[in-house]
């Protein structure tokens, strides 16, 4: 049989209907080809699909678990000792093994899983089978974002992919935390350790209950067809890193947490080991109100003894967030390591500052300088190395945003951000950060180096300067005054800010509102535990404290005016840059705060209150009232001993306002 020839066009040679005549010539190599581009090496559309994929590598803990002459373990024993600890985090407590688990996505048909099995009970083996002991779980662990888009796309309604490229998504009837159904297991670990009663955020509950909701939980998760897993880390300081396990039912968890814990390397996980603590969230199945201690068809519950968190009848993200941080809040002073709700960030010179405030303050505005180096937006510890964030992440307020006010958060939110219950344009998928048709608490979150200053990693040496921040509606506090100790612990104690009732029923009075440590909803210990440490290491290490007022000036919300932000970044930067330690000052009455006489770049005029008040008397009325609801909040303080002896609790107390 003849060679296979190849087609050409030979020149001059014409058809009738005008086009060129086909000739084949024959190749020396007998083979005919389509153009120079080599072939695929696959024989099936199946067989080039898993082309598209290079194999990762092993992510496996593997240290720890064989001699130093033992042989390196096989890919199968790393994948067998993987799912085993896997199974034993989702073992239940009335069983005498965890459930079956195989890695890998079930809606991709493969060959027969190999099972993990964990035993967990020394006991002879049962003969009663249950539906769940007949099937598997899937794990999908540590996926990356593309991999979670692909997921939440697929599976989960009102998942898309915004024109910017962050994963837009719902977190269900829950648009915020739900502190009332938030509760901590009291027992002889925490019984003298935290603050309970009047004023506490801590709600009790006994370890019954919590192991009720912790079946519930474990039989919810194990019932499905896959779960997420995430292993991940809690704070930038390897010293005191805090392994932390999120098992979850949602891709948009398992993303979450992706970006807001510390994300580990390949080999970190090869030594990750059992975590420190586990989260179980089951937030799309609700807990049974009959329960004891059960008030509606959420909780979220801690047991600081065993180290693990149960979420059920709530979606919202950012419980597992603010939950690790309650978790951090316990922990860390163990260590002699202060817990802070706070910006940080670190100037060209190394000066640190720490950033306190409640909503609407400008905590993060202020804290996010492109002339500063960004340590962290939210969490840090201060330990004796120095300060380090918490976090792996961000998770900003998103309503209002845009590019021109907030241009870091504005294009932080890209591919592998996850933006919560935002509305967008269902053709451009553009999305319309004002509206507030889901809910105003639209969120945003996004791994912490989307931030172009943001310091990797995200740790700094002791801080130079601790900013409380206040939005002062009643229009009396200075826009800057220097703080002794005592009366920064009174104030980071008070954790004050003032924020505007409203228009409803006619009520414009301003409303005080006050936050224990500037982060009430999530202190574990008494607020002068805290207090206390943040004055030591304030000492030991010559940091000065600094009270900011972002709020009004001239008089109260209605009648005064906004302090403008140029004037308060120009009172950060006097901070930063330590002129302001050189200022001259003088002190007010009542609450005998220091205030500079003058700061570059700002009137002179507005640095004393009362001087921006055209009715002296409305004044002096307005300065009495509030610090009447100073003293007021601090009443549930006065009766609780610091130290050994009473002494610095008397002079914190005599700290505050004198009238």
């Amino acid at each position: 049989m003849a060679g296979r020839k190849e087609f050409s066009f030979s020149k001059g040679d014409v058809a009738r209907n005008g086009l060129a005549k086909v000739h084949t010539n024959k190749k020396e190599n007998g083979i005919c080809h389509d153009d120079s581009v080599p072939t695929v090496k696959a024989q099936t559309i199946d067989e080039l699909h898993s082309l598209q994929k290079k194999k990762s590598a092993p992510t496996t803990p593997t240290k720890g678990t064989q001699g130093a002459f033992a042989p390196p373990l096989s890919e199968e024993e790393r994948q067998k000792q993987q799912l085993q600890s896997i199974s034993a985090s989702l073992a239940s407590l009335t069983r005498e093994t965890g459930p079956k688990v195989v890695k890998g996505d079930p809606a991709r048909k493969t060959e027969a899983p190999k099972v993990a099995h964990v035993s967990h009970h020394h006991v002879a083996p049962t003969f009663t089978v249950s539906d769940s002991s007949l099937k598997f779980t899937h794990i999908l662990y540590n996926l990356s974002p593309g991999e979670l888009y692909e997921q939440a796309i697929k599976y989960e309604k009102g998942s898309f992919i915004t024109s910017s490229g962050a994963l837009a998504t719902l977190s269900g009837a829950k648009t915020g935390r739900s502190p009332r159904d938030k509760r901590v297991v009291r027992d002889e670990t925490t019984e003298d350790d935290l603050w309970w009663g009047k004023g506490s955020p801590n709600i009790e509950m006994d370890e019954h209950t919590f192991l009720v909701n912790r079946e519930r939980a474990v039989d919810y998760l194990c019932s499905l067809d896959k779960v997420y897993v995430n292993d991940q880390f809690l704070n930038w300081d390897p010293m005191h890193q805090i392994k932390v396990r999120i098992v979850s039912a949602r891709a948009y968890h398992s993303l979450f947490m992706h970006n807001m814990c510390i994300r580990p390397t390949p080999e970190e996980l090869e030594d990750f080991g059992t975590p420190d603590f586990t989260i179980y969230n089951a937030g799309q199945f609700p807990c049974n109100r009959y329960t004891h201690y059960m008030t509606s068809s959420t909780s979220i519950d801690l047991n600081l003894g065993r180290r693990e968190m149960v979420i059920l009848g709530t979606q919202y993200a950012g419980e597992m967030k603010k939950g690790l941080f309650s978790v951090m809040h316990y922990l860390m002073p163990k260590r002699h390591i202060l817990s802070l709700h706070s910006g940080c960030n670190m100037g060209k010179d190394g000066d640190v500052a720490l950033f306190f405030g409640l909503s609407g303050t400008g905590k993060t505005t202020l804290s996010t300088d492109h002339n500063r180096l960004l340590i962290g937006d939210d969490e840090h510890c201060w330990s004796e190395n120095g300060v380090s964030n918490i976090e792996g992440g961000c998770y900003a307020k998103c309503i209002d945003l845009s590019g021109e006010k907030e241009p870091d958060i504005f294009n932080a939110i890209k591919f592998g951000a996850v933006v919560e219950n935002v509305v967008f344009d269902e053709h451009t998928r553009e999305v319309e950060y004002s509206d507030k048709s889901v809910t105003e608490n639209t969120r945003a979150a996004y791994p912490i180096e989307y931030i172009p200053n943001a310091k990797i990693p995200c740790v700094g040496p002791h801080p130079k300067n601790v900013i409380l921040l206040a939005c002062d509606a009643f229009g009396v506090l200075p826009p800057v005054s220097k703080l002794n100790l005592a009366q920064t612990m009174y104030h980071f104690i008070s954790g004050y800010t003032a924020l505007v009732a409203g228009t409803e029923e006619g009520i414009k009075e301003p409303q005080a509102t006050f936050s224990a440590c500037f982060g009430a909803a999530f202190i574990m210990l008494h607020p002068t535990k805290y207090a206390a440490m943040l004055a030591e290491k304030m000492q030991k290490h010559g940091a000065t404290g600094w009270l900011v007022n972002t709020g009004w000036s001239g008089g109260r919300y209605g009648s005064g005016k906004r302090i403008k932000l140029p004037y308060t970044r120009k009172i950060i930067d006097a901070i930063h840059s330590g002129s302001l330690l050189k200022a001259n000052y003088t002190k007010t009455e009542v609450f005998g705060l220091e205030i500079p006489t003058e700061v570059e770049g700002v009137p002179s005029e507005i640095l004393e209150p009362m001087n921006t008040w055209a009715d002296k008397n409305a004044y002096k009325e307005t300065l009495l009232k509030l610090a009447g609801l100073f003293e007021k909040n601090f009443d549930g303080f006065v009766n609780y001993k610091i130290g050994k002896d009473n002494k610095l609790t008397e002079e914190i107390l005599a700290a505050g306002p004198i009238f």
